[in-house]
């Protein structure tokens, strides 16, 4: 009986855990500012940002899509209650190509270093400076 009761107390005990992890490389904006429209080939994208995650065809055209994303968990257990937030947020790179594989347009979006731990229901405090 007092082994069950010692189990029982351990499993309702408070607890907390923080992960991150990644998917695919970071991704430089000085990188990608270097690919030039009308001028940067196919090739050259390659070299510079290795092999996109996509390719879609576009008719004669392609685009690639390039993404490093980061997740972040944090998790809150008291007694039976347990609490979970998840944040995703990541750095996109589509290069858009004509029908001689020379880029034609350049979209990109930085967030994947903004991904934070929040629990919900549990207010984060963070200084502003």
């Amino acid at each position: 009986m007092r082994l069950a009761s010692t189990l029982l107390l351990l499993a309702l005990l408070p607890g907390c855990f923080l992960s991150r992890s990644h998917l695919n490389q970071p991704i430089a904006p000085e990188t990608v500012e270097r690919i030039v429209p009308s001028k940067t080939t196919a090739g050259e994208v390659a070299q510079l940002l290795g092999a996109p995650l996509e390719v879609v065809q576009l008719g004669y055209r392609s685009a690639w899509r390039y993404e490093f994303t980061v997740e972040k968990q944090a998790a809150l257990f008291l007694f039976v209650v347990g609490l979970r937030g998840v944040d995703n947020q990541a750095d996109r790179v589509w290069v858009f190509f004509d029908e001689e594989g020379v880029v034609s347009h350049v979209g990109a979006t930085f967030a994947g270093e903004d991904a934070e731990y929040s629990v919900p229901g549990v207010e984060v405090w963070a200084d502003d400076e």
